[in-house]
């Protein structure tokens, strides 16, 4: 197929984050994709994969296999085509990525969501490991799960476009707002809960963040409290607060109850 003739990896990314009327042109020709030959943060992703990959193996204790593995496979009325970093043993898939030293594992895992949930839905992957470079000396990786739902939304999204390409009819941008949220996919076995509806759960973190100052100021006179009892002695106390040394050393803090008055 020719470059303008599928949706790949990179493509799902941008369409997911509303950048649909440059990947039009593109798609129908009216202009060649950017030159990336000179952008340095592209080509360091590209001559650090071969370390990215051997690291991961290293770290994981693995064997990765079958690099620059090209699959393509029309989903739902739109060709697609992966180009995967590479495979474990039990078919799952890695990306490798490079990015800046500010970074985080987070925003990697949002930000390519859309091209490693296309590559395990070609593969037949259940998960995709992320191995991410940061910088010159940070590394990290994260297992994605492969996730249906997401998938499904998401490729909603890029079906909608290619019915622009097809048509010929040049699209407005879409709101990124607009594309499927990454939080209920498993990430590491994990996944995100937006507890902006929790009632219970809105109150407790007013609680919390009101009460911060004072829990910061408790933790501060307790460590100063501790440090003001000798290693001899069992107890200090006065009429407030007494300070007790169990049998096995550590110092137990008892609030003294005001007498009423009469």
């Amino acid at each position: 197929m020719e470059r303008k003739g599928f949706i790949g990896g990179s493509d799902c990314t941008l369409i997911a984050r509303g950048k649909w009327a440059d990947l039009w042109e593109i798609k129908t020709g009216r202009r060649e994709p950017d030159d990336l030959s000179d952008n340095i943060a592209v080509q360091l992703g590209v001559l650090t994969e071969d370390f990215n990959l051997n690291w991961f193996e290293k770290m994981r204790d693995t064997t990765v296999y079958a690099h620059q593995l090209e699959k393509s496979e029309t989903i739902k009325g739109v060709p697609a085509k992966a180009t995967i970093d590479g495979k474990v043993y039990n078919g799952d898939v890695i990306e490798a990525k490079h990015t800046n030293a500010f970074n985080s594992m987070d925003n990697v895992t949002s930000y390519y969501m859309p091209q490693i949930q296309l590559y395990m839905h070609i593969s037949n992957a259940r998960h995709c490991f992320l191995s991410v470079i940061f910088g010159n000396n940070k590394w990290e990786s994260a297992c994605v799960s492969y996730d249906k739902r997401y998938f499904n939304s998401m490729w909603a999204l890029v079906k909608e476009f290619w019915g622009y390409v097809d048509r010929d009819e040049r699209p407005d941008d879409l709101d990124p707002s607009q594309a499927p949220s990454t939080n209920s996919v498993p990430v590491n076995e994990m996944v995100i809960r937006d507890a902006t509806h929790d009632n219970e759960f809105a109150s407790l973190a007013i609680d919390y963040i009101e009460n911060q100052p004072a829990a910061k100021l408790f933790e501060a006179s307790k460590k100063q409290l501790k440090m003001m009892v000798a290693d001899n002695e069992r107890e200090v106390f006065n009429d407030k607060l007494s300070i007790k040394r169990s049998a096995n050393g550590s110092l137990r803090f008892t609030a003294k109850k005001e007498k009423a008055s009469d």
